[in-house]
């Protein structure tokens, strides 16, 4: 009995202890913001972070892992399956895939499969290839598995967009507690808002995690076209319509013949 209530009275001691703390990130971006003009041809985020720990962390023996994921706004994507029919290609069967990221991409400091276990990488979906894909049906919300033929033809045209982007060995270490990243964003990035996850691996074990935030948004004449055609498709279309008119008939007073 004095055992146990011994116990008792040290595992009531510990809940009124502050909770100890680990390794924590600090993170820096270089930009919050990116502005497309009409001269944009592209650019690189710069991911800053350290890597803070307390007297009470516990020494470790293998070195640190960083992983830094940019997600851009979600996008519902509708893939189609061309077959052969009396030697036309036309449309078949297709999916709809339901809020994926429209931009995506990764950078690690070695390859992901040598950072942490495949169960941590679908649990925390880092990595296109296990990443959550909803699909739209009839009778329900879906996951299509990594096998679905339509899943994997989203991610390699993705990939051939440069959309969906992943860098093994793309976090360098200046220091030892110190890491840094670029981030190419390219010129046909979607604007909106971004989500950038940095995640703190060692010996296989997530310790930490961080989360910002940047915005991709076009200005000036770029900005009015987007908001004009979004907003006002009708008046958009007159002015397309009016514009293609007065250039065919500029063209043929240029090039008229007497």
């Amino acid at each position: 009995m004095r055992r146990l209530a011994a116990l008792l009275a040290l595992a009531l001691l510990s809940l009124g202890l502050p909770p100890a703390r680990a390794e924590q990130l600090i993170v820096a971006l270089s930009a919050e913001e990116v502005r497309i003009t009409s001269n944009f041809t592209g650019t690189s985020i710069t991911v800053f972070g350290a890597i803070e720990r307390d007297a009470a962390t516990v020494s470790r023996a293998e070195f640190y892992d960083v992983v830094v994921a940019i997600k851009g706004p979600p996008e519902t994507v509708v893939t189609r399956q061309k077959d052969r029919f009396l030697g036309v290609w036309l449309n078949s069967a297709s999916r709809t895939f339901v809020n994926i990221p429209s931009f995506y991409a990764i950078n690690s400091s070695r390859p992901l499969s040598q950072v942490t276990t495949p169960q941590i990488l679908k649990r925390f979906q880092i990595g296109a290839d296990d990443m959550i894909f909803p699909v739209s049906a009839d009778d329900g919300a879906e996951t299509a598995d990594s096998d679905d033929e339509f899943r994997k033809a989203f991610i390699r045209l993705k990939q051939q967009d440069g959309l969906f982007r992943s860098e093994a060995y793309g976090v360098t270490f200046p220091g030892n507690e110190i890491f840094q990243t670029a981030m190419r964003i390219p010129a046909n990035v979607p604007v909106g808002r971004y989500v950038v996850n940095v995640y703190l691996f060692r010996d296989g074990a997530l310790l930490a995690t961080d989360q910002s935030e940047i915005r991709i948004a076009k200005m000036g004449f770029e900005q009015f076209t987007f908001d004009l055609a979004h907003n006002q498709g009708l008046l958009y279309g007159v002015i397309c319509v009016i514009l293609a008119v007065f250039t065919g008939w500029l063209a043929g007073v240029i090039f008229r013949r007497d």
